[in-house]
């Protein structure tokens, strides 16, 4: 785990530094792994060998040292799925309970001619793996990586070519064990009480209300690049009148001068501009912009920007990457939020990376899914609730114009003791590992730094003006939120974000049963946060839990009935506030989702508008009516949309 003042001074020098034309400089880059001519990508999805490490002190694979030989020499292992949770995939309650370090193996067949070619990088990346993990290549330690949400990778062609003729092993440790200084943050509790638990036995306490998911997550790559390669791209757009304004700046290692071609493209196919500096402002004639779902006829246009390497004073290309560009401002005023200088409402969900037997793993028919209920419901925004979704899924949102608030994994900061320094230079390795994967999303047009932390405790102010200062020194062209649900007058942290997001659970949590007290609780709500910050507001939580085909006249509380009558007496102030400072309104939630054991949860989480199996309540259908109804008081519905039949295209 990292030091408290590992980078400290660097940390502090950077809120100062940021550098021309609002680019910060980060330590590397983290291009997603597309496929080109000078790129090559083989994914290792599928069966891995695995074993979990039960030993009293969970020690017992560094101390034989499991990395050095084959699995299945060290003791029994057993198949698992990559990508996916291990929690619930065999039949062992203490494997979907297990807290400790587990092991995956794969042996994989590399192809010659990246061996024969020195020429060559091959590079081993892991799309994300919860929480802490530890890379071996032929018994050789490789990389290690804290957080369980962000790509890791490492260069390992050097291992590889020691010994052609030998399979690549690669073996990765993953710990699921959260500190006080992890985000999301939890503490063990050992018990030693004989005479109630056994010997060793101990729990993970956690401050959030979803399952604690562990093991490789997304997919494991190995791609390949020249030596000389891009590293990195930063792209900020803007435009003024019909001229798109295209800022980049392109990284490039192992090649000093660097010749380039940067050239945009139009979905056409057709070169829109050029340029051969490593950095520039592209102008784009009679520009497309970029466009939420449901505010334009074309929604989620993307240019291609394409970046050459050549051989300098030749025409020969060694490298090529592609980026996806779209183009589109962002804007928030004390009363609106802005995009292409239109308002912009957030009607839309919070959603979980959650479902039946994979757990967080990715899973594409689940992806496409869940697009299609969004486009279905009118749904036009959602939020990463609590940590940073897949790469592959902001590239849908890019490419359908569906608008994200991007959420780092600091959910559940309540003790005081997470406010230190170690917590908090830990969180800014987080948002530059955030910001630096996913900056050049179109969709993306919000950070969140946290979610309902303990915003009164007096620590906070100092951590969350270090932290969005600093997120803003990373990307000055995008907002910063975090999400409250403290009390009004006691938050620390909401003089720093640029928007107040609220969540709160009246006739829920509070008063529960009473919906009459809704609409009054919500206006003071409102009207408290307003008053005191003037700024724009997001409803960015708030339901009812319903057991699915559970009825009662008049509602009752985990009937579908009573999901209706709570949401509709939210709309109902929605529609009031909307027309003064109001923003948006995301439900929680999208659909049910898993949580720890306990007596407030019947097998998980049940405020979904959706099953966990991804079938509507009665909700679905209250909300969907009342998306569309806000999607055509904007006027711009392309003329093929029609709210009973809204298609993924």
């Amino acid at each position: 785990m990292p030091s408290s003042g590992r980078h400290w001074a660097i940390r502090v020098l950077c809120l100062f530094c940021v550098v021309s034309d609002a680019v910060c400089v980060l330590n590397t880059g983290m291009l997603f792994p597309r496929e080109s001519s000078s790129r090559e990508v083989k994914d290792l999805s599928g069966l891995w060998v695995f074993r979990a490490d039960k030993s009293p002190d969970r020690n017992q694979g560094f101390d034989e040292a499991w990395y050095k030989s084959r699995l299945e020499q060290t003791g029994p292992v057993i198949d698992m799925p990559v990508p996916a949770s291990y929690n619930d995939i065999t039949q062992d309650y203490t494997l979907r309970d297990f807290i400790g370090w587990v092991w995956y193996e794969r042996e994989v067949v590399v192809p010659t001619r990246w061996i024969a070619d020195e020429g060559t990088r091959v590079v081993l990346r892991v799309g994300s793996a919860h929480y802490y993990s530890v890379v071996w290549v032929n018994g050789v330690k490789v990389t290690e990586h804290e957080g369980g949400h962000l790509p890791f990778e490492a260069e390992i062609g050097s291992l590889i070519r020691k010994d052609p003729t030998m399979l690549c092993r690669i073996t990765i440790a993953v710990n699921n064990t959260l500190t006080l200084q992890t985000l999301p943050p939890g503490t063990i509790q050992h018990m030693t009480d004989r005479t109630m638990y056994p010997d060793g036995f101990f729990v993970q306490n956690i401050y959030f209300d979803f399952f604690n998911y562990a093991g490789i997550h997304r997919p494991v790559l190995l791609y390949t690049t020249p030596k000389a390669y891009v590293d990195d791209i930063t792209v900020v757009t803007d435009f003024s009148d019909n001229t798109g304004l295209v800022r980049y700046k392109v990284s490039v290692q192992g090649a000093a001068p660097a010749t380039l071609k940067v050239t945009l493209v139009d979905k056409d196919g057709h070169c829109v501009v050029s340029s051969s500096e490593p950095s520039g402002v592209l102008k784009v004639v009679d520009v497309k912009l970029w466009w939420p779902y449901l505010m334009h006829d074309t929604p989620g246009y993307l240019y291609s920007m394409e970046v050459r390497h050549l051989i300098t004073g030749t025409e020969t290309v060694t490298y090529v990457y592609t980026l996806p560009v779209g183009i589109r401002r962002v804007n928030v005023t004390s009363t609106q939020f802005l995009i292409n200088n239109k308002p912009f409402y957030f009607h839309g969900v919070n959603k979980h990376e959650d479902s039946d037997i994979r757990g967080k793993g990715l899973d594409w028919p689940l992806i496409v899914k869940d697009f299609n209920l969004l486009k279905w419901l009118g749904a036009n925004s959602f939020r990463t609730s609590h940590y940073p979704y897949a790469e592959e899924i902001l590239q849908m949102c890019d490419r359908h114009g569906i608008v994200v608030i991007d959420e780092c994994p600091g959910v559940g900061i309540k003790d005081i003791r997470s406010f230190g320094n170690t917590s908090l230079a830990h969180h800014l390795d987080v948002m530059d590992e955030l910001v630096r994967r996913d900056k050049n999303h179109p969709s993306v047009v919000m950070w969140s730094v946290a979610n309902e932390p303990a915003a009164e405790m007096p620590p906070a102010e100092n951590y969350f003006k270090t932290l969005i200062k600093y997120t803003k020194a990373l990307d000055p062209t995008r907002p910063v939120t975090y999400i409250t649900d403290s009390n009004y007058a006691r938050d620390r942290g909401a003089p720093y974000v640029d928007v107040i997001c609220v969540n709160s659970y009246f006739s829920w949590y509070h008063d529960p049963g009473h919906v009459e007290v809704i609409p009054i609780q919500l206006h003071t709500q409102f009207e408290n946060w307003f008053g005191k910050y003037e700024k724009p507001i997001i409803q960015s939580e708030y339901g009812a839990d319903v057991v699915s085909g559970l009825h009662s006249d008049p509602p009752m509380m985990f009937t579908e009935e009573y999901q209706k009558v709570v949401l509709q007496n939210y709309h109902d102030v929605f529609d009031q506030k909307r027309k003064q400072y109001v923003i948006g309104e995301l439900i929680w939630n999208f659909a049910d989702f898993m949580t720890a054991q306990g007596v407030t949860r019947v097998v998980g989480n049940k405020k979904g508008i959706f099953t966990r199996q991804r079938q509507p309540k009665a909700a679905a259908f209250i909300l969907k009516e009342r998306y569309w109804r806000l999607a055509n008081e904007t006027g711009r519905l392309p003329p093929w949309t029609n709210c009973n039949l809204s298609p993924l295209r």
